[in-house]
């Protein structure tokens, strides 16, 4: 069962319609635009139910073993976005109560974000929820399936072309 999103079908129809080129490689890649798209609706759907985004859920998962807290841009560094932006799942996480800003005593110009005690235990329970809900997409896959898989991304990577690298891969 492969499921397209609208837009995709469409131009996939359209390309047919004009027999513009083989359209194989076109579908295999709206396949895998439509279930990305996919996947973060469901990871939305089950975040929103605790006043989550998957920018705060990442926030909360990096202070879950941080007693001492970061400093703001210590998490922006840690979670790939700006400075701004984690003023803004800073501010919200704040708002929500699951974290707080602290100054240190020796010095107010620093400041670090800790959990509060309600964002530990929302950080704790989801942390395993998501875990299992990202182990069974891949449910029955086996080792050498992953392999595989794992291989077919690296390639479509790769053929991405320059500034292409998957964002872990490690650096020349």
């Amino acid at each position: 069962m492969t499921m397209l999103e609208q837009k995709h079908r469409a131009l996939l129809r359209e390309a047919e319609r004009r027999a513009a080129a083989e359209t194989g490689n076109m579908r295999a890649c709206f396949e895998l635009l439509s279930l990305s798209g996919a996947i973060d609706r469901d990871c939305a759907a089950r975040l929103a139910p605790h006043r989550l985004s998957e920018g705060k859920f990442v926030i909360l998962f990096l202070l879950s073993d941080q007693p001492e807290g970061l400093a703001p841009h210590e998490l922006a560094d840690r979670a790939g976005v700006t400075r701004a932006t984690i003023t803004g799942l800073i501010d919200g996480l704040e708002r929500d109560g699951f974290v707080e800003r602290r100054s240190d005593r020796n010095d107010r110009r620093k400041l670090a974000v800790l959990l509060t005690a309600s964002g530990r235990k929302i950080a704790d329970s989801l942390l395993l929820e998501h875990s299992a809900w990202i182990a069974s997409l891949f449910a029955g896959f086996t080792a050498d399936e992953h392999q595989t898989l794992h291989g077919l991304l690296q390639r479509v990577w790769q053929n991405l072309g320059t500034g292409g690298a998957p964002l872990d891969a490690p650096e020349a």
